[in-house]
């Protein structure tokens, strides 16, 4: 049954645990993109009132929650559960949908909870719906909670960065956010968003003798730019641009208008560019694209099984790129670094510096381009991004650099990871993965404020955040549903 979230028949309302799942479903009716999450605050602060529970409200928009410890739970520490409640929103091409003013529309798949071609909201509305259902429990011991629902995670971080001091008193917070139910997660790389600007002179294109091809790159895999950018996924963004230079090695012709992927935290997807071309190169122009697209296909084949190269013609357009920038912005995109740039030398497994190429638009004289920069090491990821730069400077790009957040430095003698690692071993019979990541978690930043706070973070499994390929798994949820809740009832002494 594909049916919006608010169906109080909905297959999704029908799983265990049924609190958790009745209020992910809750929050799945309400659109919540990042940077518009006003439906969704106005909600909690309902939801709260309606449960008799204290609810505030910071100067950016985190909400807080408070719930006083359960009988025999007072003197435990007290614990801040945290999760973020806005989500990226991307679609299929053929998908109509509008995350502004539309529920997502659920689907249970098997042991799979996924959306119809959209992403699904787990990230991180497990998060959400999880800490909601202990916050309404009336039989789950918990010591003192604070319940902190953070804005604007996906793209840039600016709940948690504006955060202050004083908001919280927890002792241990628990940040619900890693999306594999294997580990628990200690540490994780900053981040810091480029833009690239410039112009680019136009030439107007002479109609007889010439026509129009719109080229287009899809059904890349996609995915989440920091906790899938070691799979080697095709970037469609360059790709589609390597298609053009391959192209050119044949035929000559001009860009009128690239237009390629989306968000910064999603692998680019799509990528799509309008080009010039005199009609007599048509045949060798497609037989070059044929080429470079069977090319493609099969360097890609194992991680990018619908990878698609089309082209069609359309109608032609006023104005093409000036020779000169066309060049130097097709070099400077392929000299762009994309995925991995360094794997920790400390930590086996681990990426330590990365790319993402994230959005690429051309057209009517102006250039912007998005890359997402990440690293665990500051001088690194500075080093990194001077580097994209320096690529973008030497076609005339001009580089801002924002959104700047450091990364979570792991902490060994941590009393609360210790504790969450021998409970794991002690309920399942084998040792949880203990390791830092490679996406941005909020930790970090939240520690600038409440360096004294122990952090942790676990969750269930999740696969192909960022993407409509997006989906959670049932088993793995009540997996994790019975562990959080005794990580809650073992909370040290304060």
């Amino acid at each position: 049954m594909k049916d919006h979230a608010d169906h109080p028949t909905h297959p999704v309302r029908q799983l265990e645990p049924l609190d958790l799942w009745n209020r992910f479903a809750d929050l799945n009716a309400i659109p919540r993109p990042s940077k518009h999450e006003g439906k969704v605050v106005e909600w909690l602060h309902t939801w709260a009132k309606q449960k008799g529970l204290q609810s505030l409200q910071d100067e950016v928009g985190n909400v807080l929650i408070k719930k006083d410890s359960t009988p025999g739970m007072e003197s435990r520490k007290t614990v801040v559960l945290q999760s973020h409640v806005d989500m990226v929103c991307q679609k299929n091409a053929a998908t109509d949908f509008d995350f502004m003013s539309e529920g997502i529309r659920m689907m249970v798949d098997g042991d799979w909870v996924r959306a119809d071609g959209t992403t699904l909201g787990a990230d991180n509305g497990i998060g959400v719906a999880s800490i909601l259902a202990v916050l309404e429990s009336q039989d789950v011991p918990h010591p003192a909670l604070e319940a902190l629902f953070t804005i604007d995670e996906e793209t840039g971080m600016t709940g948690a960065l504006g955060l202050k001091g004083g908001f919280l008193s927890g002792d241990i917070l628990l940040n619900l956010d890693t999306e594999d139910d294997d580990e628990i997660s200690i540490g994780c790389a900053g981040g810091v968003d480029l833009t690239s600007r410039g112009t680019y002179t136009e030439e107007t294109t002479v109609e007889e003798g010439n026509m129009a091809l719109e080229i287009v790159v899809r059904g890349a895999s996609g995915g989440h730019s920091g906790m899938d950018i070691h799979k080697g996924l095709a970037n469609a963004n360059k790709l589609g641009n390597r298609v053009v230079l391959e192209a050119l090695d044949h035929v000559d012709l001009r860009v009128a208008q690239i237009e390629g992927g989306g968000l910064r935290n999603a692998i680019p997807r799509e990528s799509r560019t309008v080009v010039v071309c005199a009609k007599s190169d048509l045949d060798p122009l497609a037989q070059a694209l044929a080429q470079t697209a069977e090319r493609l296909r099969a360097e890609h084949g194992t991680t990018d099984p619908d990878l698609v190269v089309e082209w069609n013609p359309v109608d032609l357009p006023s104005h093409v790129m000036g020779e000169e920038d066309q060049y130097a912005l097709l070099l400077a995109l392929q000299a762009c670094p994309v995925g991995i740039h360094r794997m920790s030398p400390d930590i086996e497994g681990l990426v330590q510096t990365s790319n993402n190429l994230a959005r690429v638009d051309v057209k009517g004289g102006k250039v912007e381009i998005q890359c997402l920069n990440r690293s665990s090491v500051d001088s690194e990821k500075d080093d990194h991004a001077r580097g994209i730069e320096a690529a973008f400077a030497l076609a005339g790009l001009q580089t801002e650099r924002s959104g700047s957040y450091p990364g979570w430095t792991p902490n060994p003698s941590s009393e609360a990871v210790a504790m969450c690692r021998a409970l794991y071993t002690e309920h399942f019979g084998e040792d949880p993965r203990v390791l830092a990541c490679h996406a941005g978690l909020e930790c970090g930043i939240l520690g600038t404020n409440y360096p004294n706070m122990d952090m942790v973070s676990f969750g269930p499994n999740i696969r192909g955040a960022h993407s409509p390929d997006e989906c959670v798994q049932i088993s793995s949820v009540q997996k994790f549903w019975g562990y959080f809740l005794e990580v809650l009832h073992r909370t040290p002494q304060a």
